[in-house]
């Protein structure tokens, strides 16, 4: 599939689920390693992993392009068009797109950072788990408001 198709089947999309025109550049972009696709807010163009489409084909390739679309047309609307804004989840649900995409076969699994550091509690010892380093002066225990000090873990590598 070409760019100019991937254009014209973006532009069918958005007119027929979203009832609104995309006026913007769409193209594939084969360097997207851990995405699906993406939405740029400066110039309000998309780009679609052409890696999903060859793996999981016409229809998972749909679902992230309504995924994008609702970025898209959100931000334009200026209404809430980030994955944790209720405008965004409502819209994508509505129009049956994907919250998130197939990790692609062959893909490198992420390891999870460990836990490195803890936050203590002065005054009621409390402990909070942290993979990386912050700065205790910012919060307060959640517990009971006391000041938190920053300790590194045993065993853990620091940076």
């Amino acid at each position: 599939m070409t760019n100019e198709e991937l254009q014209r089947w973006i532009e069918r999309v958005s007119r027929e689920s979203f009832g609104l025109p995309f006026r913007h550049k769409a193209s594939f972009n084969g360097r997207l390693s851990s995405t699906g696709g993406r939405y740029f807010m400066k110039s309000h163009n998309i780009e679609i992993n052409p890696h999903q489409l060859s793996a999981y084909g016409p229809e998972e390739t749909e679902k992230i392009i309504k995924h994008e679309l609702c970025h898209y047309h959100l931000h334009l609307a200026k209404r809430g068009y980030r994955h944790r804004d209720a405008d965004f989840k409502a819209l994508l649900a509505r129009v049956g797109g994907s919250r998130y995409c197939q990790n692609l076969p062959g893909a490198k699994a992420r390891k999870p950072l460990p836990y490195r550091y803890k936050l203590i509690c002065k005054q009621c010892a409390t402990e909070y788990l942290r993979k990386r380093k912050v700065n205790p002066q910012r919060y307060r225990c959640g517990n009971c408001a006391g000041p938190l000090q920053l300790a590194v873990i045993q065993g853990a590598e620091s940076n």
